[in-house]
């Protein structure tokens, strides 16, 4: 998994059952990360996925 937000500027979070929240993966594209979200979201466990953009902001 590449860190590069300019790259791969699409985060799927995942939230469990005691409020952690975890970074899945980043992605290229808005659809990638929104279907990989989807498809962990049915497994039913109690967690909650989502999708979220990197901030492009400049140090």
């Amino acid at each position: 998994m590449n860190d590069s937000g300019a790259l791969l500027p699409w985060l799927v979070i995942r939230q469990d059952d005691n409020g952690n929240r975890y970074r899945v993966g980043r992605y290229a594209t808005e659809d990638e990360a929104q279907k990989m979200a989807d498809g962990l979201g049915t497994r039913g466990h109690g967690q909650v996925y989502w999708v979220e953009r990197v901030s492009q902001t400049t140090p």
